[in-house]
């Protein structure tokens, strides 16, 4: 405790010191209620404290009350920032993408992502955006659902099988990541893997960091990472576009081929550096969101054992309907309604990532406050999805609240929304359904910590890990 203390003061220190000639107060009258806390510093502890505490939206929700307002001002990673909240302040947010407000990340992530963040609302930003919502669509996903299945299988077999208790996040953190990298880039060396794997933990440790490059801090380790994954990912371009150009790969086996071998609208094709960006990007994206999904689903599914039996029964259906050896499909996925609406609960309870960030491209007015331009503009899922006007008795899990149509339109955001509503959506729906899968034909299981927390350290994740004791199902 001691240790964290003194990080924390740290933290704060260095903070003040490096940012202290950036902040401008604003001299904009009419602004959004709220308070901007320590100079600098602003109110960052008690946003990132509430998080690490497993209470990340009592931060807003206090806020809320104490306002009265859906929208309030505070101060966050050292720049004066405004909270949207609710379906309205989503649907602002979202509807003026790239008109009043655009994406915006803090600098530690900047300094990491640097190449793929200084560009991310140009024209040719959003091209590639548009030509990775092309590759990764559910039509072009279905030929994928046959390699998830058959990754699936040899995780639970190596992993989890024969073992009397196991810890969930790491391994599916590690399962989630090989196949990432299996689907992208079709990369299968073990070693490889493995280096980049031990890699990518470092550029995660260093996203919130504190935003100081100096030897030894997470930032200045975060940064060293990111260059050696992007020199790793250049050598392999560099490869696949020999390959392709004899013929040796196809450009229809992965993700990458599909990028190097297709022209924007055009007849432009990608530079080596710009698709290292985008499969970077892809790379941590792709992986670490769906592992806090699936760990969560694991967790829920512990607590709650009419809902593991009703999705047991929907998967041993589809199990008993397959002939030995026969790999599952877009037919059995689609009949993975139920298994959904509860992978789709857990979301919205425990969403993977708890914020994300825009900034006014110009000085506007909202619910007849003042934004002034280059303000960050905080939203958060949480804001609607614990909201019980939208989601009746909020706390409690039910399934039902998906079916038919759904819940109304910009209350139910785990993935965004907009023009830059996440386009790998249905990738995670394909992995998770089928690690759901083959998870409950193979086991029951029960928590070993019965109170263990979810804390965002940014992403949503046990506290402990998530230790489970596995019982099988009999045969």
């Amino acid at each position: 405790m001691e240790i964290l203390y003194a990080s924390l003061l740290g933290f704060f220190l260095l903070l003040v010191i490096y940012l202290f000639y950036n902040h401008k107060p604003s001299g904009h009258a009419n602004l959004p209620p709220g308070k901007t806390g320590f100079p600098v510093i602003g109110e960052t502890h008690e946003f990132l404290y509430a998080g690490w505490k497993g209470h990340s939206e009592k931060f807003i929700f206090d806020r809320i009350a104490k306002y009265s307002s859906n929208v309030f001002k505070t101060s966050l990673f050292g720049s004066p920032s405004v909270v949207f909240c609710g379906v309205n302040g989503h649907r602002f947010l979202f509807s003026n993408e790239n008109k009043l407000v655009r994406v915006w990340f803090p600098r530690s992530i900047n300094k990491i992502f640097r190449q793929s963040t200084e560009t991310f609302s140009t024209e040719e930003a959003i091209n590639a955006r548009k030509h990775i919502r092309t590759l990764i669509k559910p039509e072009g996903l279905q030929s994928h659902i046959g390699l998830m299945d058959t990754f699936a299988h040899c995780h639970f077999v190596n992993y989890w099988e024969n073992k009397d208790i196991v810890l969930v996040f790491p391994l599916v953190k590690h399962y989630t990541f090989l196949l990432a990298c299996r689907l992208l880039m079709s990369i299968e060396d073990p070693n490889l893997v493995a280096i980049l794997e031990n890699t990518v933990k470092f550029v995660l440790k260093g996203a919130f960091s504190v935003p100081i490059d100096l030897p030894g801090t997470p930032l200045n380790h975060a940064m060293k990472a990111s260059s050696f994954i992007q020199k790793e990912l250049l050598a392999i371009i560099k490869q696949r576009r020999i390959e392709l150009a004899k013929g040796m790969k196809s450009p229809t086996q992965d993700i990458l081929s599909h990028m190097l071998s297709t022209s924007d609208d055009n007849g432009t094709f990608m530079d080596e550096v710009d698709v290292a960006n985008k499969m970077f990007g892809l790379l941590i994206g792709s992986h670490e969101n769906i592992a806090s999904v699936c760990t969560s689903i694991v967790k829920y599914l512990a607590e709650l054992r009419e809902i593991y039996q009703e999705v047991y029964q929907e998967q041993l259906e589809i199990a008993k309907s397959k002939a030995p050896g026969e790999l599952l499909n877009w037919d059995d996925i689609q009949k993975m309604k139920y298994s959904w609406n509860v992978a789709c609960e857990v979301m919205r309870l425990t969403p993977p990532s708890q914020f994300a960030f825009r900034e006014a491209l110009t000085d506007f007015t909202y619910n007849g406050f003042s934004i002034p331009k280059g303000w960050k503009l905080y939203w958060t899922p949480q804001s609607t999805h614990s909201n019980h006007e939208l989601f009746p008795e909020p706390h409690k899990f039910d399934p039902s609240r998906f079916e038919g149509s759904g819940p109304p339109p910009y209350a139910y955001v785990p993935f965004g929304g907009g023009p830059r509503m996440c386009p790998g959506k249905e990738f995670a729906r394909l992995e998770i359904l089928v690690f759901m899968h083959h998870l409950v034909k193979r086991f029951r299981w029960e928590k070993q910590i019965p109170d263990e927390k979810i804390v965002y350290i940014p992403i949503a994740s046990p506290e402990k890990g998530l230790p489970i004791r596995l019982f099988p199902h009999k045969a």
